[in-house]
């Protein structure tokens, strides 16, 4: 079950992707985050990346968030996050991207469109392939003071080159590490 821990949608149960392709965030790590950025939530423009279910930016929203963005490419994905957004009625306050992440950021930076908190949470094996914060630094889409969140499996060696880490956080299989 995948549900809002706290905030105007605390309680509200979102629905799942039927699909091994997209791994929600499990509540207690959510949680841990959410601890962790509180003060940068609140009225933030909030951008989920990989957003799966959308449950991290639906959380934002909840928490006080202004809005939210979110992408994903995988068509299942976005009728869940849309469904989920009814479910909360926040759809006035969010914004879906169906696209490939680094063309939506190209998007979103053609359109002057900034962020205070960038939360990415890509396939395990993408980060492998690519760096999805050479595109966030590129197209400057994040905010001066903002942060860039990154979910990865915690045995992956990556190498953020384009930000400093100010934190990570490991709790089991998961690793957050929180860029700015």
């Amino acid at each position: 079950m995948i549900r809002v821990i706290s905030g105007i949608y605390k309680g509200k149960r979102l629905k799942r992707v039927p699909s091994s392709l997209v791994r929600p965030m499990p509540d207690k790590l959510k949680e841990a985050l959410f601890n962790i950025i509180q003060e940068d939530v609140r009225g933030s423009v909030f951008l989920d990346g990989f957003a799966g279910t959308g449950s991290v930016g639906i959380e934002a929203l909840s928490r006080g968030a202004e809005n939210a963005v979110f992408i994903d490419d995988y068509y299942q994905a976005m009728k869940v996050i849309k469904a989920n957004l009814a479910k909360c009625e926040a759809e006035a306050r969010a914004w879906i991207i169906r696209k490939d992440f680094n063309r939506a950021v190209i998007q979103l930076a053609n359109e002057e469109k900034k962020f205070d908190v960038i939360f990415l949470d890509p396939p395990y094996k993408y980060l492998d392939e690519r760096n999805p914060l050479k595109v966030i630094k590129k197209r400057e889409v994040l905010k001066p003071g903002g942060k860039i969140i990154l979910r990865h499996h915690f045995k992956t060696k990556f190498e953020a080159k384009y930000f400093k880490l100010k934190r990570r956080i490991t709790i089991g299989d998961d690793t957050i590490c929180i860029y700015g």
